[in-house]
This record gives C-alpha cells, structure tokens and sequence, in this order.
C-alpha cells in the first residue's frame, strides 16, 4: 500500500512544499530504501523513527519499504521529517486510514521514546501550508505559538508520537494553537536601559537621534570608556516598533536559524546583534557547508553593533559591502544560491588610535604618525563612505558625571523620530523605499534639491574635504533627514552644515591621521 504524506522543506528563509511517499509492501524479502536526495540527518530517521514507534506501542510486520521524497532533485536536510515518516509507515501498514492525513503539513523531530523535539522553520512551514490552503498544521508543541502566527491555517502542537496517532484518529482532541498579540506587541516596548542613564554626550545622542531617524549607519569615535557602547546598546530604545510584516521577516530568519526560544510566537522587538571581532566572514554574513543567516541577517529590521572595529579582519569588513548597499545578502554555493534578509542599521565603534588617548586632552597619546596611519588603513574607504555619520565622542567630563540623571531621555528622542519617520513615510509612499538612507539616483534630486547659496556652500566643503561622490550622496541624506526632524521641507545651508560635521573622517587633520 502507498501512504503520501505532506511536509515542507527550507531554501533560505521560505519553505517548499515536499510529498514524502511510502511504499509499503509485504512481498519479497524485508529492506528499507529512501531516495529523493536526503542528507544524513534524513537517512538517519530509519532509526529513530521505528525505535518511536516500537516504544510508542506500534509494531509493524516485516516488509519491502520504499520511502521517495518528492521533488528528488532538491536537497533534503534536518531532522523534521520524522513525524511524516512514521505516520507515513502507519498510514501504509494500515493503521492510519489515508484520508485523515489528507491536506495536512505536518513536521517534527522524533526522539526514541516518542516525544516531540522542536525544529527549526516552524513559521515558514505554517505560512507555506496556508499558500497551499492546507486545513491542518501538525508540528511539536513547542513550536505550536511560532506556527500560529499564520491565524488563516490551524495549527496543532503535538508532544508525542502517540498523541498524534489519537488526535488523527479522533481518540483526543486538541485545541488549535492561540497567543495574545497585542500583549506581544506590549512586551516588545518594554526596555530595560535608557538614553538619560547615559550621562553627557549631548552631541553623540543628537547623531543618533539623526541615524535612527533616516535609517543611516554610523561610526563612533573615541577614547576607551567614553560611552560608546553605552551610546550604542540604547539604540533600538528609541527605533520604531516593528511592523507586523518586520516582525514576520524577522522571526523566519530566527526560525530557520534555530535562535528563536521553545514557546516563543514572534520576535516583535528590534535586534541588537553584537558580534565579536575575531567572527569569521562566514559567521557575520552567512554561510558554512549547509548556508545559515549570519549575523547581518540575525541583524535584519535592527541594529548591528561592531566594537573595536579596526580590530575585525579587514576581509570581513569588506564583505559587509553588499548587504550595506542592498539589504540583503546572496550566499552561493555549486548547488544552489541562496539570499538572506540583510536591512539593518551598522553602528560601529572604535578608538582614533592603537592606544586610545589621540584625541583625549586628560591621556597622553604613545602612538606615532605611522602606527596611526596604520590603524586607521584596516578601514577601507569604500566601507567609511558607506557609513553615513562619523561621530567624535570625547572623554565624559566630570561636571557631567556627577548629574544625577540626563535630560535628554529614550522617550523624547523616540517622539522625534517617529515624527521625522512619518514624514518620510508620506513623502515615499508607493515608492521602494522609506527612509532618507535609501535615497538614490533621480529620488536624491527629486527630495534633496538645492537652492543655488546651498549648491555653492556644498560645493566648497566637497572640493575643500576631497569628498568622494558616495560621501556627497550621503551628507545630502543626512542633511534631508535633519530638515526632517525640523519640520523643514526644502534642505537649506546650516541642514549641509551639520550634516558635514558628522563626517569627522574626513577631515583627517583634525583627527591627526
């Protein structure tokens, strides 16, 4: 007898529809066969699955198994397929009539008592059995909240091998998978840390307050303890809650990757991701023998924060180009090329020399010329032109240590960034973008023209700094996105002003490179 069963295999963070077929017959000698290009993960599942099912209280006689995974042309890999597996066999032997398997997906990893194990891509398989219009989503039970998500599809978490076998054959019933979202969505709000901990830095909250407002990408510079990391942890504080499509986008990433907690539905706060700088190039943008997000992706609708970046290898900085550029990263292999979600929001950190102390007026600096020079170099300049804002943040004196609390708070900031985001939403509705970073081409004339005094003001400062073309794309980005949080509509000079005094790596000779 032939049992065909639904699951759903990944290729990058979507899911695709897989027909796991049994052929299960009692003549001719007794073997197990299982085509369809499965990795070893898969092949394995021989195993755990008749050990469940003998444990779970179901013997099967003898018999010549064939188990083919449709389409055979396309790499199977994990352990999800197990549940379809042994209620395939089930189905087969006769156990299971075929119709009460019939348009259902269903997933899960077997362990050899029969209990459920969580696995990885819950909601891409939730969201591809509503594509399909499935009735029924079979998957472990601690996944069941990361499935039920997709409201148009039910959902059923299921812990064991044997409870599975009973639901289907109507010897128990199970309550659809349900969460409260809108208690989700308060829990994402709830945040720990706040810009007015953050003592001084008036200057360096007020770059921020213009990064998070435009979407830009942005450097901090300066000496160790300064607040740089403090600046920078506080950051998703004041970021627009995420939408629902965000936190979808996100939550696949965290899904396929397996970083997303047993019971937890969605991911509905913006991501602070801070890697270490000894990451490989592969760990940061994505990859390995089997290609899994990296942390640029784990990143994706949120911050990515490198410290000490001069000490990153310089090839893993460079590969940060293409998702800075394109918001998204293609891995590609001899098999197959795969694209991650890759939109976030680079802050960076690192000190204006090996020492620290170049521009501390309390240290002495030990460092030469040519050892500053050679700091500086592991930065490439097409990688700094791509960071928007280049930010000085001095020592922190004490007359501002010792207030109390700052007046500058998360909540304030966060009003005026919801209000510049607003203006940019209205002004790019029905285009492909929606923030200032994302200005471009004919978009960049459209939103940021210029009247003949600021032409000419911007024309001295790029000829006087020897501002590359990109570096003059960003600081009209910047300056709209200050006219932005002014309520201005047209970008005038003292908007090009501030915005060319956060390229302080541009002017080397104040920085002494």
């Amino acid at each position: 007898m032939i049992a065909k069963v639904t699951t759903a295999a990944l290729l990058g963070i979507d899911a695709f529809r897989i027909e796991l077929e049994v052929d299960y017959s009692r003549s001719g000698l007794p073997a197990f066969t299982m085509v369809g290009l499965a990795e070893g993960a898969v092949k394995e599942s021989k195993e755990r699955v008749f050990s469940a099912l003998k444990n779970s209280g179901f013997k099967l006689p003898p018999a010549r198994i064939t188990i083919n995974l449709a389409p055979a042309d396309v790499r199977k890999e994990g352990s999800s397929y197990d549940l379809p597996l042994a209620l395939g066999l089930l189905c087969a032997s006769g156990v299971i009539p075929p119709e009460k398997i019939n348009n259902i997906f269903m997933a899960g990893e077997l362990s050899l008592t029969g209990e459920l194990k969580p696995i990885n891509g819950a909601l891409p398989l939730a969201l591809k059995a509503r594509e399909d219009q499935a009735d029924k989503v079979m998957i472990p039970h601690d996944n069941a909240k990361e499935a039920a998500v997709v409201k148009e599809v039910s959902v059923y978490g299921i812990k064991s091998l044997g409870q599975a076998v009973e639901f289907l054959l109507g010897g128990e019933i199970i309550e659809p998978a349900t969460f409260d979202m809108d208690e989700l969505w308060q829990q994402g709000r709830n945040f720990f840390i706040d810009f007015s901990e953050v003592k001084g830095q008036d200057h360096g909250k007020r770059a921020i307050e213009i990064a998070a407002a435009g979407g830009h990408n942005l450097l901090l510079i300066g000496p160790p303890g300064s607040g740089k990391t403090m600046l920078a942890q506080r950051i998703p504080t004041i970021l627009p809650p995420l939408s629902f499509e965000e936190a979808l986008e996100v939550t696949k990433v965290y899904s396929v990757s397996g970083h997303l907690d047993p019971g937890q539905a969605m991911i509905v706060q913006r991501n602070f991701r801070s890697p270490h700088h000894t990451i490989s190039d592969a760990g940061l943008i994505g990859g390995g023998h089997y290609p899994k997000p990296g942390e640029v992706s784990l990143a994706h609708r949120g911050v990515l924060f490198l410290d000490e970046l001069p000490e990153f290898k310089k090839h893993v900085l460079e590969v940060l180009r293409q998702p800075l550029e394109d918001g998204e990263v293609t891995i590609s292999r001899a098999v197959m090329s795969l694209k991650y979600p890759a939109s976030f929001m680079l802050v960076a950190a690192m000190n204006p020399c090996p020492c620290g102390y170049l521009t501390d007026d309390q240290h002495v600096c030990v460092c030469t010329p040519v050892q500053v020079q050679r700091y500086r170099s592991k930065l490439s300049g097409p990688l700094l032109d791509r960071i928007d804002l280049h930010i000085e943040i001095p020592a922190v004196p004490y007359k501002d240590l010792k207030e109390s609390r700052s007046s500058i708070d998360s909540e304030t900031m966060s009003e005026n960034i919801a209000r510049a985001r607003k203006i940019q939403e209205v002004r790019y509705k029905n285009l492909p973008f929606f923030t200032n970073s994302q200005l471009s081409g004919k978009w960049l004339n459209d939103f940021c023209s210029l009247g003949h005094a600021e032409h000419d003001f911007l024309e001295n400062a790029v000829t006087s700094l020897g501002l590359s073309a990109r570096a003059h794309v960003r600081i009209l980005r910047l300056a709209r996105t200050i006219a932005d949080l002014e309520g201005e509509e047209n970008v005038q000079t003292h908007h090009l002003s501030e915005a060319i005094n956060y390229r302080s790596l541009d002017r080397q000779d104040q920085l002494g490179f």
